[in-house]
C-alpha cells in the first residue's frame, strides 16, 4: 500500500498518462508518430530531479514535465502536455491509486472473512451468553457471533468494490472540463486503456464528492472492525474472560502490574477507527469547491487518502492476525451462562403459557413473579435460587404442567436448534440439507 502512494508510483502514473494521452494525439493525426516514438524512447524522470525543479518552479506537474523534457532532450518534447491541464493528470492518476489500493483492501477482507469463516465453524455450536444493555438475555452460539461478524464484512466487502467502482473516474478535458483542446476521444481512450470511466461532465477537476464517498466507505469499514474489537475488549473483561487476546510469550503486559494481560490490540484498532472518521470529514469539507476549481482540496488529499488507505490496510490485516489467535474459552462460558439461575428461560415459559391457554398479559405475570423471587432467593443465599424451581412452584404453571415438562422445554437446544440454517443461509455450510425454520407448536 505505501508503494502505491509513494512519489515513484505516482510520477510513473503521470508519464503513463501523458504518453497515452500523445498516442492517442497520434491516432487523431495531431502529433507527428515520429515524434512521439522519440519521446516514447526517451521519456523517464527522476524523482530527484523533479523535486528540486519543484523548489524554484512551485508547481508539480511544471516541474515533472520539465524534469521529463530535459530527458527527452529533442525538439519532440514540445509534444509532452499537449493540451493538458494538470488536473487532468493528477486526478486520472490519482483515480488509478485509489482503484490500486482498493483492489489492496478488497483482498484483505476477503482474507478476513475466510479467518472468521473457520472460527466460525469451529465454534457454531459453542454455547454462550446473549446480551442486551450488557446484561444476560438468551443463550447464543459463539459461532453465530462469528457468523453475524462475517456477513458485516461481506456487506464492508460489497461497499468497497462498490467505492472502487465509483473512484475509477479520470478526466482529460482540460482547464475548465469543456475539451477545448483535447477531442473527447482522447479522454475516452485514456480512460479506457488506464481502466477507468471519463467523468460525463467535470470542470477542471472531477467533483470531489466521488472522492468523499470513498472515504466514508473507509470509515465505515474501519466502523466495523470497532464495532468487534469492543465485542472482543468486553469479552476479555475479568469476570467475563469468554474469550482473549493472544499474549506472546515474552509480552509484558503493564510497566508495574506483571499480572497483567490487556486487549492493547483491539483497544488499538478501536482507536485507529477514529482517525478514519475525521478522515472521512476532512473529505467531505473538500467537496465545496470555488467555481470550476480551486486547491484548498489537493493538501488535504496528500495526507487523507495515503494515511487511510494505508491504516484501514492494516487494521484488517492486523485483525485477520487476532481473529486467526483469538483465545475461546467454552468453560468459562458456560459459568457465566450459569449466574443467569436459568432466567433465560423466561421467554421459553411466557410462551409456554401462552400456549396452554393464558393470556399474555396473565403469562408475563407469573413469570415475572417467578423471576423476582430467584433474584430474592439469590441474594438472600437460598439454596432456591433457580428459575425453574421458582416457576413449578406458581399455582399456574403447577396447574397447568406435568412434573418435567417444563424442564425439557427450557433447554439450550430450544435456542440452538436453527444455528446450522443460519450457517447454511450464510454460505458457511453446505446448502444441501434442509431444515424448517419455522416455530415449534
Amino acid at each position: 500500500m505505501r508503494r502505491i502512494w509513494s512519489e515513484e508510483n505516482k510520477l510513473s502514473i503521470w508519464l503513463r498518462i501523458e504518453l497515452l494521452a500523445l498516442e492517442a494525439l497520434v491516432e487523431e493525426g495531431i502529433v507527428p508518430k515520429a515524434d512521439f516514438e522519440i519521446i516514447r524512447e526517451r521519456a523517464a524522470f527522476d524523482v530527484d530531479r523533479c523535486h528540486e525543479l519543484e523548489k524554484t518552479l512551485n508547481h508539480d506537474v511544471v516541474a515533472f514535465t520539465t524534469c521529463v523534457a530535459e530527458r527527452i532532450d529533442h525538439p519532440a518534447s514540445r509534444w509532452l502536455h499537449y493540451g493538458l491541464t494538470s488536473s487532468d493528470v493528477l486526478d486520472t492518476a490519482f483515480a488509478l491509486q485509489i482503484v490500486q489500493s482498493a483492489d489492496i483492501l478488497i483482498r484483505d477482507t476477503e482474507a478476513l472473512r475466510e479467518a472468521i469463516a473457520k472460527r466460525a465453524r469451529e465454534h457454531m455450536r459453542t454455547p454462550c451468553m446473549g446480551r442486551s444493555h450488557g446484561v444476560h438475555a438468551e443463550p447464543t452460539a459463539f459461532g453465530l457471533k462469528l457468523a453475524l461478524m462475517y456477513d458485516e464484512f461481506g456487506r464492508a466487502l460489497r461497499r468497497l468494490r462498490a467505492a472502487r467502482e465509483a473512484a475509477a473516474v479520470g478526466k482529460l478535458s482540460g482547464a475548465v472540463g469543456t475539451n477545448a483542446h483535447l477531442p473527447p476521444r482522447v479522454e475516452a481512450c485514456v480512460c479506457k486503456r488506464l481502466g477507468l470511466r471519463p467523468a460525463p461532465l467535470s470542470t477542471q477537476v472531477v467533483q470531489r464528492d466521488i472522492h468523499a464517498e470513498f472515504q466514508q466507505t473507509l470509515a465505515l469499514v474501519g466502523a466495523s472492525v470497532e464495532r468487534w474489537a469492543v465485542e472482543f475488549r468486553h469479552l476479555q473483561r475479568t469476570e467475563v474472560l469468554e474469550t482473549e487476546e493472544y499474549f506472546a510469550r515474552g509480552q509484558k503486559g503493564s510497566s508495574a502490574m506483571p499480572h497483567k494481560r490487556n486487549p492493547i490490540t483491539f483497544e488499538r484498532l478501536s482507536g485507529l477507527a477514529r482517525v478514519l472518521r475525521g478522515n472521512a470529514l476532512a473529505a467531505l469539507e473538500n467537496v465545496a469547491l470555488w467555481h470550476e476549481r480551486d486547491i484548498s482540496h489537493s493538501s488535504v488529499e496528500r495526507v487523507i487518502f495515503p494515511d487511510s488507505c494505508t491504516l484501514l490496510d492494516y487494521m484488517l490485516t492486523l485483525l485477520t492476525r487476532m481473529i486467526e489467535g483469538l483465545l475461546v474459552y467454552p468453560e468459562n462460558m458456560k459459568r457465566n451462562m450459569a449466574l443467569s439461575l436459568g432466567l433465560w428461560n423466561s421467554q421459553t415459559a411466557l410462551l409456554a403459557l401462552v400456549r396452554k391457554g393464558l393470556t399474555r398479559e396473565e403469562a408475563y405475570a407469573v413469570v415475572q413473579r417467578a423471576a423476582m423471587k430467584t433474584w430474592e432467593a439469590k441474594h438472600a443465599g437460598r439454596e432456591d435460587a433457580d428459575f425453574l424451581v421458582q416457576l413449578e412452584r406458581e399455582p399456574e404453571a403447577a396447574r397447568l404442567f406435568q412434573p418435567g415438562e417444563l424442564a425439557r422445554l427450557c433447554s439450550l437446544e430450544t435456542h440452538l436448534r436453527h444455528v446450522e440454517y443460519r450457517f447454511r443461509e450464510l454460505g458457511l455450510l453446505p446448502s444441501d440439507q434442509k431444515e424448517d425454520a419455522g416455530l415449534e407448536t
